[in-house]
């Protein structure tokens, strides 16, 4: 005999595309979506936001009936502190593809904001490191 699963046993199944709309990309740029790559929200009142109004507290995201569920748990988990793609795919169980769509909506509303990671060509020579290091121990 076979295990059927029958509604509240199948648990939530909502497909990636459905969360996306179909979308496999936002219009952001992919490279600013690194898996590294540090995802931000301000807490509103901070005056982090570029409006004069600042961001828009946790009540009026949720009457914003135009953001999906995920984008709310994106805009609160990145309130308490700022998290790469990467944390965010893991701790909201999705793919890292639609966690970068997702952020791209978001980007797009200017509800987060994104910090690039240093680029390996402009992080200082390990030698110069040691440099500096040898320089304060003969201090």
């Amino acid at each position: 005999m076979t295990d059927h699963w029958f509604d509240d046993a199948a648990g939530p199944v909502v497909r990636p595309y459905a969360m996306t709309r179909g979308r496999t990309r936002s219009s952001v740029v992919a490279a600013q979506l690194d898996l590294i790559a540090l995802v931000l929200s301000d807490e509103p009142g901070d005056g982090g936001a570029d409006d004069a109004e600042g961001p828009p507290t946790e009540d009026a995201l949720l009457a914003d009936h135009s953001l999906a569920p995920e984008h709310l748990d994106i805009v609160l988990r990145c309130r308490r502190s700022a998290l790469s793609v990467a944390e965010l795919a893991a701790e909201l169980d999705l793919p890292v593809g639609v966690v970068r769509v997702l952020i791209g909506d978001l980007l797009e509303a200017g509800l987060v904001r994104v910090t690039r990671p240093v680029p390996p060509a402009e992080l200082p020579d390990e030698s110069i490191l040691r440099e500096v290091i040898n320089g304060l121990r003969a201090l």
